[in-house]
């Protein structure tokens, strides 16, 4: 195959599509079938520079619209992406790898969050007091915080975009979007809609890269805040360098989500239950159910079940209508994999279920890598200590739900956790003790609605801000108190003594 003749992706600035300025191009590829889809540029410094300056001439007029009127826009952006969602979902899975289903799902929680935004000119209503002193009135409001970026990851190339641009746009800011460049196509679609919804040119801007990119958004002056969904090094490395550029930084890092299973728990619905929240889009989310808690007896009869029915997960293309879960992202995701699957047999754990050569006909030089159930693991193994992002599931066993909470409280990462019982108390007690961010009940990926906010503790997490929900609002928006008087009568000013109401 001549690979010169494949398609080059452009960037998207000032409202359109335009060629890139640097020279470097990376590979995107369909994970199904190993095959090279199209060519997507690196940026350098220059092309971020030439999105920074056209969000910025862009921002006044935005920033001073009003609130309504950008709130109307994303209201046909929302019907947009829903009039599209099927061949959007098409997009997802052919530069993913996922289900088309599974896609089309992530398209609709970030719809989800873009109906959120659209209620905007409620969400920035500020505070009032009359008469705070003789004459005085005080009030607060809330702006935006000017130039804004997000940097996403490959596993949510529509979802996780729209856990940030929404918001950040119903706020009055601009906003670069710097996209995995796995899976780029998508951001470059979701700009087309946004134009075509009404948005003025240079409010909303991609660019495509790797580190060369990043670095450049967290050094260019232009840019006050960047949002970032990844693994925790490079989450905290985004943290660090932005915030010691004057950035304000929100940085979501890596996961490893336990789910305990009591001994009283509908075994039957947990095991179906777990099996999508471990095996779904290959394990690549960030809120995948990696680490089963099976508390008493528990043990035997669940992984009994998760075995039955991981085995009857069937693996293929993700445009295949009978696939459940597709492909992992890359070649090099797939050995990593298979390689941590390779050590915790060697250090021990029980193999129930090997996903490391599966079959897939027609498809022998896609990234496919089976559902993988591992028993009787312990926290000293890699398995359990670091994060797979793929699809591998672990057992491991206690003796006590107190047990079990000390070993989700003990983790680094505290993205989210979740229980399965029928006892009122023990879901309680988990919902107050256990130190994460998100918590189900009965629900293995407790990603909270759009009216909520996301995010977790400890490693998962650099900064005080969640995404999207109210928390979203507050990080691209600042505060700003007004305290007013407006003498008519030639009263005197406030001398020179300390200022006070009455």
């Amino acid at each position: 195959m001549d690979l010169t003749t494949l398609e080059r992706l452009p960037l998207w600035i000032g409202g359109r599509a335009v060629a890139a300025h640097t020279t470097r191009y990376a590979e995107v590829t369909n994970p199904a079938t190993g095959e090279v889809l199209r060519h997507v540029p690196l940026s350098d410094a220059a092309d971020v520079d030439a999105a920074a300056a056209a969000a910025s001439d862009a921002l006044p007029a935005w920033r001073a619209a009003p609130a309504l009127r950008r709130a109307r826009i994303l209201m046909r952006f929302r019907d947009l992406m829903e009039a599209h969602k099927t061949d959007l979902a098409r997009l997802v899975s052919q530069e993913h790898g996922k289900t088309v289903s599974d896609a089309e799902g992530s398209i609709t929680r970030g719809i989800e969050v873009v109906e959120f935004a659209t209620g905007i000119p409620h969400l920035l209503k500020g505070d009032f007091s009359d008469n705070v002193g003789t004459g005085v009135d005080s009030f607060s409001l809330r702006q935006p915080v000017g130039v804004c970026a997000g940097i996403t990851p490959f596993n949510f190339p529509a979802m996780v975009p729209m856990w940030m641009f929404p918001v950040a746009l119903a706020c009055g800011n601009a906003f670069i979007l710097k996209p995995s460049e796995r899976d780029p196509t998508m951001s470059l679609r979701m700009a087309e809609l946004l134009t075509e919804a009404g948005l003025p040119d240079g409010v909303f801007n991609v660019v495509h890269g790797d580190k060369e990119a990043v670095d450049a958004i967290l050094a260019h002056p232009s840019i006050k805040a960047v949002s970032f969904v990844g693994s925790t090094p490079i989450a905290r490395y985004i943290y660090e360098t932005g915030s010691r550029n004057g950035k304000r930084v929100q940085a979501l890092g890596g996961a490893k989500n336990h789910a305990v299973v009591m001994p009283d728990a509908d075994l039957a619905f947990a095991a179906e239950a777990l099996i999508g929240a471990a095996y779904g889009s290959a394990g690549e989310r960030c809120m995948a159910v990696s680490v089963v808690v099976a508390v008493g007896d528990a043990g035997d009869a669940l992984r009994d079940k998760l075995a039955e029915r991981a085995r009857r997960i069937a693996v293929g293309p993700g445009d295949r209508k009978e696939s459940d879960m597709g492909p992992v992202i890359t070649c090099a995701a797939r050995d990593r994999i298979v390689g941590l699957i390779d050590r915790g047999v060697d250090e021990g754990a029980a193999l129930v279920v090997d996903g490391r050569k599966p079959s897939v006909a027609g498809h022998e030089d896609g990234f496919f890598v089976g559902p993988t159930l591992f028993d009787q693991v312990t926290r000293e193994m890699a398995i359990y200590r670091e994060e797979i992002f793929g699809p591998v599931l672990s057992i491991v066993r206690t003796e006590s739900l107190d047990a079990a909470i000390e070993l989700i409280n003990a983790n680094p990462y505290a993205n989210g956790a979740a229980l399965f019982t029928r006892s009122g108390f023990a879901a309680r007690k988990f919902q107050q003790d256990v130190e994460v961010g998100m918590i189900g009940v009965n629900v293995p990926i407790p990603v909270p609605m759009a009216f909520y906010s996301f995010g977790g503790w400890r490693n998962s997490l650099f900064g005080d801000l969640h995404v999207h929900g109210m928390d979203g609002v507050r990080f691209y928006t600042r505060g700003k108190a007004v305290t007013a008087r407006w003498p008519d009568d030639g009263s005197a000013a406030p001398g020179f003594h300390m200022p006070t109401m009455g």
